[in-house]
C-alpha cells in the first residue's frame, strides 16, 4: 500500500465512522477492534492488516473493496489491470487485487494470492451483509467456515453459507490464487 493510499484509507475509515454517527468506542464495540488501534488507523500511524480491515469494514457495512475505492476517490466503470489497486497484508503477505471498477455497487470481484503456509481469518460480522462465492484459480485452499472445513482445488467454486467466523488457509508449499465474488445484500443489517 502506498503512503498516499494509507493516508487516504485512514481518512476514509474516520469519515465512514462519522457518517454513521459512531464514536470510536461504538466502532470498537461493533468491530471487536480496540479503541487505541482504531485511533492509530484513523491517524495513519499503523498499517492495518487484512483481518483488522475486515473487522472495521464489516462494522461499517462496507466491503474491503468499497473502503479502498472510497480511499482512492475513483468511481470509473473500467478498471484496467494496471490500475487495479493491490494491497498486501503486512502480517501474512496475502495479496488482494480489487478487480472490479469502483462504480460497480452491486457486485465485486477480488483476486487474492495467498502465500504458502498463510492463514487469514475474518469474523462472522464481516459477512453479515454480503453474499459471496470463492472460485479457486490455482493451487489449493482450505476454507474453514465455522465448523465446516472445505478443501478446494483449482476450478472449485464454493458458495458461502450463513455468516460464520472464517479462515482462509494455504496448507501447501505453493501460492494459492482465488477469486472472491461479493454481492451486497439489500436490507441486511
Amino acid at each position: 500500500m502506498t503512503d498516499d493510499l494509507g493516508t487516504a484509507l485512514a481518512a476514509t475509515v474516520r469519515a465512514a465512522r462519522e457518517e454513521r454517527g459512531l464514536t470510536v468506542a461504538a466502532l470498537a464495540d461493533a468491530s471487536g477492534v480496540s479503541r487505541a488501534m482504531i485511533s492509530k488507523v484513523e491517524r495513519g500511524t499503523t498499517q492495518p492488516t487484512a483481518a483488522l480491515l475486515a473487522r472495521l469494514s464489516g462494522a461499517l457495512r462496507l466491503t474491503l473493496s468499497e473502503l479502498i475505492a472510497r480511499a482512492e476517490g475513483d468511481f470509473v466503470r473500467l478498471r484496467r489491470r494496471a490500475d487495479q489497486p493491490v494491497w498486501t497484508d503486512p502480517e501474512t503477505g496475502y495479496v488482494r487485487r480489487a478487480v472490479s471498477p469502483p462504480a460497480s455497487t452491486a457486485l465485486e470481484l477480488v483476486e487474492v494470492q495467498l502465500p504458502p503456509g498463510a492463514e487469514v481469518g475474518y469474523p462472522a460480522h464481516a459477512y453479515r451483509f454480503i453474499d459471496q462465492q470463492i472460485w479457486v484459480l490455482s493451487g489449493h485452499l482450505r476454507f474453514v467456515e465455522g465448523d465446516q472445513v472445505h478443501e478446494l482445488d483449482a476450478g472449485d467454486c464454493l458458495q458461502l453459507g450463513a455468516p460464520a467466523d472464517c479462515m482462509f488457509v494455504n496448507p501447501t508449499g505453493t501460492a494459492c490464487r482465488y477469486l472472491v465474488v461479493l454481492r451486497k445484500l439489500a436490507g441486511v443489517r
